[in-house]
């Protein structure tokens, strides 16, 4: 293809994108990890100032005339760069919905409110981010209400689209209902299971969060991260950030507990393994991107729940932790720290939920973020909805509001549309990681001598390799045989938890 022709046009002005995108990831990482309280003002401005310049590029005037003629010769591209002008057609609608002074003014509602949400929730006073938070919520409705009348969608469906392209909540409402016509009663029976089997024994603390740190570098190095384009830190809520060539993990240590901090980073890693895999030859176009949040929490529940809670995993990392921790005795056992790590309760905290009881957080989750964008209840109000709704799905109630609604980042980060992402993607791994051992009977044997390469290898292929070359549904299909559904998720909890 000559150089002038409009596709060659597109592909250098989305590569310009995607270097302001990836400094924006790396300032939003360092906001979260190691910038100063008082630089967050500046820092905002940064960031707003680099997303109203990738607006500013995505909307030129000339840019629906570069689509429509790119699109003309579609017959003649290859079909990585057919799906690229695809991805840059969903990417210019989104954008184009949007004037930039509502781009700018949504990333500093949700950079100031993110560092208000610290402070509100280190005295769990919810009142004190009521005032930021409701600029977050009136800013994203102006956004969605602007998404959905240029997609053709409702309001959160247009939010949800951000996240996974062609997601619908209709979808999510019939998935959603099928779990929660199974859970219940598989909930039930697990707990008087392990009721009968009495409690594990408990592993004596104190953990130092250095020796923490060095048995998650460990354990992520085995399977697979890289730390010569990686880096492991601390912040106040865990997460994946930076670049693909510049992955950044992070975690939260609790010397009194030093599972929660291990399942976080093995959980994180599962999502800079993602990264890390995507297509070279593409990473700074949109084909070359992860294809959706669905996606995306399918891999990092696949290393944390799938494989990194199973028996296998368990026999292996046992003995590493009690060298790091200088422990022994039958608590250390491998069958005790297993049946710790597949213990089943209810509990306050969605990160640290189990996989039985982890769907009906992000159903509650998913209910309150939908009654709040339609207007349907309150922002005041959240508190009290959201004890309701623990009451009635889990059967608890937070003492406070750093233990219910103020104990995740995303709603003041601004991201309205995300939360049902993490029970698709658990379904999702269910999917893929059977997939994986029916194409290799080896792999669990494995994992149990810490070898990931091939559970690695089969990801890489049928997974991160493919960057958004095709939809998440497409994918699966391939994959998996079947496209996103239940079924494989119902049958790995009833076989890890009520095992014959």
């Amino acid at each position: 293809m000559i150089s002038n022709d409009p596709y060659a046009e597109l592909e250098r002005r989305f590569g310009r994108l995607s270097a302001i995108n990836r400094a924006g990831a790396i300032l939003n990482w360092d906001r979260s990890t190691m910038m100063p309280e008082g630089a967050s003002e500046d820092r905002a401005d940064q960031l707003a100032t680099l997303n109203v310049l990738a607006h500013e590029i995505m909307v030129a005037p000339d840019m629906p005339a570069l689509l429509a003629r790119a699109e003309e010769g579609r017959p003649i591209l290859g079909v990585w760069q057919s799906a690229n002008l695809r991805e840059m057609r969903h990417a210019w609608t989104h954008a184009n919905a949007l004037p930039a002074d509502l781009v700018e003014a949504r990333t500093r509602a949700a950079s100031t409110c993110e560092m208000a949400w610290r402070e509100a929730r280190k005295r769990a006073d919810f009142k004190s981010l009521l005032p930021s938070l409701a600029e977050v919520v009136t800013l994203t409705r102006r956004v969605g209400e602007a998404k959905a009348a240029a997609l053709g969608l409702s309001l959160y469906d247009a939010l949800l689209d951000e996240y996974e392209p062609g997601g619908r909540s209709a979808r999510i409402d019939a998935r959603f209902d099928e779990l929660a016509t199974f859970l219940p009663g598989l909930l039930q029976r697990v707990m008087e299971r392990q009721k009968l089997a009495g409690d594990p024994l408990p592993l004596d603390g104190p953990f130092p969060v250095e020796a923490q740190r060095a048995l998650g570098e460990k354990l992520i190095r085995a399977i697979g991260f890289d730390f010569a384009h990686g880096r492991l830190d601390v912040s106040a809520h865990p997460f994946t950030g930076g670049t693909p060539d510049d992955v950044r993990v992070t975690t939260r240590y609790d010397e009194a507990d030093f599972a929660r901090a291990l399942m976080g980073v093995l959980h994180e890693c599962g999502h800079a393994l993602y990264e890390l895999g995507l297509p070279r030859d593409w990473r700074r176009q949109p084909v070359g991107a992860a294809r959706g949040m669905v996606l995306h929490e399918s891999q990092s529940l696949l290393m944390e729940m799938q494989a990194c809670r199973s028996d296998a995993f368990i026999a292996f990392a046992a003995p590493l932790m009690r060298t790091a921790f200088g422990r022994a005795g039958p608590a250390w056992e491998s069958s005790n720290i297993h049946r710790l790590y597949t213990r089943v309760a209810p509990g306050l905290i969605r990160v640290d939920a189990d996989e039985v009881t982890y769907p009906l957080h992000i159903m509650l989750r998913y209910r309150l973020e939908r009654a709040i964008l339609a207007g349907d209840l309150a922002l005041a109000d959240l508190p009290a909805a959201w004890n309701d709704g623990m009451a009635e799905l889990l059967g608890i109630v937070p003492a406070d509001d750093a233990m219910g609604c103020l104990q995740d980042i995303h709603w003041p980060d601004g991201a309205w549309g995300y939360f049902p992402t993490y029970t698709l993607g658990a379904l999702a791994a269910a999917q893929l990681f059977a997939s994986a051992c029916r194409a290799d009977a080896s792999l669990m044997t494995a994992i149990g001598q810490g070898d990931f390469a091939p559970l690695l290898g089969w990801l890489r292929i049928n997974v991160h390799g493919k960057g958004s070359l095709v939809d998440t549904d497409t994918l699966l299909t391939e994959a998996t045989g079947a496209s996103l559904g239940t079924s494989a998720f119902k049958a790995h909890l009833e076989s890890r938890y009520l095992p014959a």
